[in-house]
């Protein structure tokens, strides 16, 4: 299967594997001499991500080309942003295969270029694979196998204060009601009827009565209705109040204060090298 570029493996691979730095800062040199050769342009990724190559412009050596160098025979120096390469060689940069953008990595094109990076006495042996049984790892470890101290990071630590906040139970409160007696009083005030009989002497009893004027009747009867009244006190309810129940929040903000730790890049130079700095 072709190789891929890196971009469309993993668009974020500066952050996630270069650390930060922008993949065109890294400047190309030899371990021979530390003499500036070129410059990377792209990586080169199969399809499960590993890293094979670096596309690098040799720039003066030979003006315009491009090609591939395994990742297994380079050192990267992050802090300084330099790739170092060994084994590469004017003559090897003239044997190699020019890459250009719309070249298509397949097994074919990695065989002409694995076979200028080998060594002699291995390059008949590596002809006896094919496509399909053909292992980077396996077969060509010194090409693309990486080292932890040529491709590692020195990552410099420091602490942070980490602001959090937990939410705890802390009490509950129960609104309920209960029922309290207490004895009341009222008054109604009524009437009772009663019959009041007066009997009184006339005012001249020696007067003589009319003939025509009296009427003995034993029937005649005078009547009276009596009414009383009776006290009628019953108990109603009536709404005396009305609770309502909620939560209000109080806000407040803590403030806490510790010693932080930081480490700082400590350089032990001997003699008088020329040491260049790069964010």
């Amino acid at each position: 299967m072709a190789l891929i570029k890196i971009r469309d493996y993993n668009p974020n691979y500066e952050d996630s594997i270069l650390d930060g730095n922008p993949l065109h800062s890294f400047d190309l040199y030899t371990n021979a001499d530390g003499k500036r050769v070129g410059s990377v342009q792209d990586i080169l990724v199969d399809e499960s991500g590993r890293l094979r190559y670096f596309v690098i412009d040799t720039g003066f050596w030979i003006f315009g080309k491009k090609v591939l160098l395994p990742m297994g025979l380079c050192r990267i120096d992050y802090t300084n942003g330099r790739v170092y390469a060994s084994n590469l060689t004017e003559e090897r940069v003239k044997e190699l295969p020019r890459y250009d953008e719309d070249t298509t990595v397949d097994y074919a094109y990695e065989e002409k270029v694995r076979n200028i990076y080998r060594v002699p006495e291995r390059r008949n042996t590596a002809n006896q694979h094919d496509e399909y049984s053909y292992n980077h790892d396996d077969h060509d470890h010194d090409l693309f196998g990486l080292r932890e101290e040529d491709h590692g990071i020195l990552k410099l630590y420091e602490e942070r204060l980490i602001a959090d906040k937990n939410r705890q139970k802390v009490g509950e409160v129960a609104v309920g009601k209960t029922i309290e007696t207490q004895r009341a009083e009222a008054s109604v005030p009524v009437e009772n009827e009663r019959v009041v009989v007066e009997r009184r002497t006339p005012a001249h009893p020696e007067k003589a009565v009319a003939p025509h004027e009296t009427d003995f009747n034993q029937e005649e009867v005078a009547r009276l209705e009596i009414h009383e009244e009776t006290a009628n006190i019953e108990k109603e309810a009536f709404v005396s109040e009305e609770v309502s129940v909620r939560k209000e929040v109080d806000r407040d903000v803590v403030t806490a204060q510790e010693k932080l730790r930081r480490e700082k890049l400590d350089l032990d130079v001997e003699g008088r090298p020329t040491v260049e700095h790069k964010r």
